[in-house]
């Protein structure tokens, strides 16, 4: 009999990472290895780290030494590094944190298995030297199609598992194991970004630009619905470029009401969207499609022109405006979140006031504000015109302020609406809560049932929105929802 392997994923940073440690997972699982919830109980703990911002950074590094801590108390014998860190820093991170038995990059997901017997039989798998992946691919999109199959695309794993592992009937199972019961999964739309924004080092270790084909999205998305899933979020670095490279950048039209038509499916959200290329076509599809929520994850990041165009981006708070107008008037109540970065390099008091003009302007049901620091390998690391720390520091504080009153505001006027809702926790001490559908998973709040007492995990349930608590909603199941709940349950 096989000598039992156990392996547990710890995920830090955003929803695509949680996409691709579920394809590790269904890698490891598909070779053998089983999978456990907790690093103390795995002979390996694989760390899928973020290498996005320097506070991501450090939680990843203290998640590798947390891990490291249960050496010699419990099972783990192993801590491995993976995800964007590791393929960013490669060899240096692993001689910056030899407590990581292992720095495994991109390349290393399709030999996962070997790379973690390597490791746990005491051997040494040598750490990548990085490089810029985006010279992996063809610069035109036209011709990266013919030569994705050569470069590894997390979250981009072949559509199908060996026939052993397949279902019996339904969709074939993609290579992916589902590391939770959430009625929620996000599903890879692309991977990698074109787009040359002066503060981002993403580009440079995720790569170019790639869309997944319609077919293989349809497939997962079919599964994930077979695994008790309601919603699907749609996740990439851009999704606004998806079908660029397949030769119609229209294509998250067509897809979209497909995706909708799912058996199962209750809700298809579409995150991670630019507003530079946003079409009337995919407004009006995102506004108009049933099951298709109307929200707009909308990169915004400034609105004074000056910083923007050092940023290497586009608009202006009039036009960004005039996009918010649009979408609205074509659905009053989508949901509209953004993030911003104050204390960019040469932003003037002036540029602040245009932002914060911006916001007051905006409406916007969730708003994340992070304070400018440098990113190695950027353009903006080289800017000469640095604010002081202290006075980065001050505009983070006064602006994150007026965020949270803003988006309280913004709850208020749902007050007394009727919104839609995937529950998606019954707690007996919490009581229950779930999400609109301007609500994103762990973003943009939540919603807290008054009378949740007969609701379960997975119900979509009509509610009246009752109060506010900051950016969540207090919120009465209506009686004809709770009905069919108790229908259900019969």
């Amino acid at each position: 009999m096989p000598e039992r392997r156990t392996v547990a994923l710890v995920t830090l940073g955003c929803a695509r990472n949680e996409v691709d440690s579920e394809e590790l997972a269904g890698r490891l699982e598909a070779d053998g290895w089983e999978l456990v919830e907790d690093a103390e109980d795995a002979d390996v703990a694989v760390v899928n780290t973020c290498g996005f911002v320097e506070a991501a950074k450090k939680d990843s590094v203290d998640a590798l030494l947390e891990a490291n801590d249960l050496k010699g108390h419990g099972r783990t014998q192993a801590v491995v590094a993976v995800g964007c860190m590791a393929e960013r820093y490669g060899k240096e991170l692993a001689e910056a944190l030899p407590e990581a038995d292992g720095v495994l990059g991109f390349d290393d997901y399709a030999d996962i298995s070997d790379r973690l017997q390597t490791i746990l039989s005491g051997g040494v798998h040598a750490s990548h030297t990085p490089r810029d992946r985006r010279k992996l691919l063809p610069i035109s999109p036209a011709e990266r199609q013919d030569s994705a199959a050569e470069v590894a695309l997390p979250g981009h794993a072949p559509a199908d598992l060996p026939d052993g592992l397949a279902p019996a009937s339904g969709p074939r199972a993609p290579l992916r194991r589902r590391l939770d019961g959430s009625p929620v999964a996000s599903v890879k739309l692309a991977s990698g970004c074109d787009r040359r924004c002066s503060f981002c080092a993403i580009p440079s270790f995720r790569g170019s630009f790639i869309s997944r084909r319609p077919s293989d999205v349809l497939n997962e998305t079919r599964w994930l619905a077979e695994q008790g899933v309601k919603e699907i979020m749609l996740v990439s670095e851009n999704n606004t470029s998806y079908g660029k490279d397949l030769g119609d950048i229209r294509l998250l039209e067509s897809l979209l009401p497909e995706l909708a038509e799912v058996d199962g499916i209750e809700r298809v959200r579409v995150s991670y969207l630019q507003p530079a290329e946003m079409r009337p076509g995919l407004i009006d599809m995102l506004t108009s499609t049933p099951k298709v929520v109307p929200y707009f994850d909308l990169s915004f990041q400034h609105s004074a022109p000056a910083v923007l165009r050092s940023m290497r981006r586009f608009g202006d708070t009039d036009r960004f405006l005039e996009l918010l107008d649009t979408i609205r008037g074509k659905a009053p109540e989508a949901g509209v979140r953004s993030n911003f970065i104050v204390g960019f390099p040469g932003e003037t008091e002036a540029d602040l006031a245009e932002l914060e003009r911006f916001l007051n302007g905006a409406r916007l049901d969730a708003i994340g504000v992070f304070g400018y620091s440098d990113e190695e390998g950027t353009e903006a690391a080289t800017y000469d015109n640095k604010l002081d720390e202290d006075v980065v520091a001050e505009r983070l504080a006064r602006v994150s302020r007026l965020a949270e009153e803003l988006v309280s505001q913004r709850a208020e006027e749902r007050v007394g609406q009727t919104v839609r809702v995937l529950v998606e926790s019954v707690d007996g001490d919490e009581g229950a809560y779930g999400r609109a559908a301007h609500q994103a998973p762990e973003t943009d709040g939540q919603v807290l049932f008054t009378n949740g007492e007969n609701l379960t995990v997975g119900l979509m349930v009509d509610a009246k929105v009752v109060g506010t608590e900051g950016v969540d909603l207090v919120a009465e199941a209506l009686p004809g929802s709770l009905a069919c709940t108790e229908e259900a349950a019969r």
